[in-house]
């Protein structure tokens, strides 16, 4: 016996129809074919609901069923194993004898993940992807392409590798001259690429919120913002200090290439760290959800600057740094975060904690 297996991952059918899942037989799939068409007429799994229909009117020389089974809306692990859960049921609703085989049919390769499940209740004889042909013309061309910009799957997937290839020729010609726009066309192109990037990432919204965020802290006087300024400051130095080491390093290969810049810049990349950390821990102090542990975040930047400053020195063959220098700079970093660790875990647990009842708004 054939079973015309008519999948929707998504549970479409389920979600927009009410209707309970799974449907076995010709005229009940006839019926949720309707129901969803007229629920979502554009909506591509009616086409594979109808082609399951098709094929099992047109298949006259065997037994044939036809039924459908759908997942979850998210579409992940739980949505396979309902899809299994409800293959299970079908099968155990077919009174039939023989053996039964499976024709697959879907919309697409996400539907087509859940094969793996399907096969281990019962061996498919083929998949069928229905592919909806559409009117060749500019009107719906345009329409196509903006269903694809409002889709937030398919934006990322055809945005993004778009946008990535609009930033490889500004981004060579910044390489090539180390900082300065070698034409306006690399320009637009890059500006290009950046908006099509935050376009397909969705970003935008991301922007949206870090501003809120920013007029909040600004509004009631956080010092995250004063100290985040502070900081990108201080990494902008940074930067430029690297620059400035790696400018007086003769013939510098890769190593020494990213040791300068290490070397260069990680004093002001951690004064930066340290700042943005005291500025977060004055806010929760003053937020009545300060915490010890929270005081480890200078300890650690100074830690691992210390590691890499020594580091970059003992590879930039400096005459200060020798094996025992780098010895003891490794070994003080790690002493200093193990200590402060155990020094803050150890304050937290002797302080006594503020109920959540009593903090503050």
């Amino acid at each position: 016996m054939l079973l015309v297996l008519c999948v929707d991952l998504d549970d479409d059918l389920g979600r927009k129809t009410g209707m309970e899942t799974p449907v076995i037989g010709r005229e009940s799939v006839q019926d949720a074919a309707v129901a969803l068409a007229t629920a979502d007429p554009e909506d591509s799994d009616v086409n594979v609901i109808f082609e399951g229909i098709h094929i099992h009117d047109s298949i006259v020389d065997e037994a044939v069923e036809v039924a459908v089974v759908t997942g979850t809306a998210t579409g992940d692990v739980a949505a396979n194993r309902k899809v299994g859960e409800e293959i299970d049921r079908v099968l155990a609703s077919l009174q039939t004898g023989e053996d039964v085989r499976a024709l697959v049919v879907t919309d697409g390769a996400q539907d087509e993940s859940v094969i793996p499940v399907i096969r281990s209740r019962v061996p498919i004889d083929g998949v069928r992807r229905v592919i909806v042909r559409q009117a060749q013309n500019l009107e719906s061309m345009y329409y196509t392409i903006k269903q694809v910009l409002d889709d937030p799957e398919t934006r990322g997937t055809v945005l993004v590798p778009i946008g990535i290839l609009l930033l490889i020729y500004p981004v060579a010609t910044l390489a090539e001259q180390f900082g300065l726009p070698g034409s306006s066309l690399g320009i637009i192109s890059g500006l290009l690429g950046l908006y099509i990037l935050f376009q397909g990432l969705g970003l935008e919204r991301t922007v949206d919120r870090l501003v809120e965020r920013a007029r909040i802290a600004l509004y009631t006087g956080r010092m995250t913002l004063i100290t985040s300024v502070v900081a990108l400051a201080l990494m902008a130095v940074g930067i430029a200090g690297g620059q400035e080491t790696l400018a007086s390093i003769p013939d510098p290969d890769v190593v020494r290439t990213v040791s300068a810049v290490g070397y260069g810049a990680v004093v002001w990349f951690a004064l930066a760290g340290i700042v943005a950390s005291l500025g977060r821990i004055t806010d929760e102090y003053l937020a009545g959800s300060f915490r010890w542990r929270y005081l480890n975040a200078p300890f650690y930047v100074t830690a691992i600057a210390v590691v890499v400053h020594a580091l970059s020195a003992y590879l930039l063959e400096l005459q200060f740094a020798t094996l025992s220098y780098l010895a003891g700079a490794l070994t003080a970093g790690t002493l200093l975060g193990l200590i402060s660790t155990l020094a803050f875990a150890v304050a937290e647990q002797r302080s006594p904690r503020k109920p959540d009842s009593e903090a503050p708004n």
